[in-house]
C-alpha cells in the first residue's frame, strides 16, 4: 500500500520553531524528488520546498527561504522540513508529494491526488 505519513505539526509561537516529518512506503522513495507543500483556510495549495533525489539539491518558495530546511534520509524512507521564525502567515496544513524538486506549478498542485492526510501547523501567541 502507498503511503505517505506526515507528523510534527503543531502549535507554535511567532518565531518559534517546529520539525516536520513524512514517511513514506510502499513505493520507491530514493530516486523520487520530494517537495513539501501547504494550504491554508480559504487559500489555494502552495509549494513551499523541493529536493532532488539524492539531496544535494534544494529549492524554496520566497516566502519560506532563510527560514525552512527541506532534508531526506533515504535509509529511513523519510522527508523532513525544518521550520524555524515561523510566522502567522506560516499556519496552514503541511503535506509532502512526490513532486519537483524545483517549483511546482499551481496548476500540478490543484491537480495532484495527495497521498497523505497531511499535518497541521498552527502559529499563534
Amino acid at each position: 500500500q502507498v503511503q505517505l505519513v506526515e507528523s510534527g505539526g503543531g502549535l507554535a509561537q511567532p518565531g518559534g520553531s517546529l520539525r516536520l516529518s513524512c514517511a513514506a512506503s510502499g513505493f520507491t522513495f530514493s530516486p523520487s524528488a520530494m517537495s513539501w507543500a501547504r494550504q491554508a483556510p480559504g487559500k489555494g495549495r502552495e509549494w513551499v520546498a523541493g529536493i532532488n533525489s539524492d539531496g544535494s539539491a534544494t529549492y524554496y518558495a520566497d516566502s519560506v527561504e532563510d527560514r525552512f530546511t527541506i532534508s531526506r534520509d533515504n535509509a529511513k524512507n523519510t522527508l523532513y522540513l525544518q521550520m524555524n521564525s515561523l510566522k502567522p502567515e506560516d499556519t496552514a496544513l503541511y503535506y509532502c508529494a512526490p513532486l519537483g524538486p524545483r517549483k511546482v506549478p499551481i496548476t500540478t498542485l490543484a491537480n495532484f491526488v495527495l497521498w497523505g492526510q497531511g499535518t497541521q501547523v498552527t502559529v499563534s501567541s
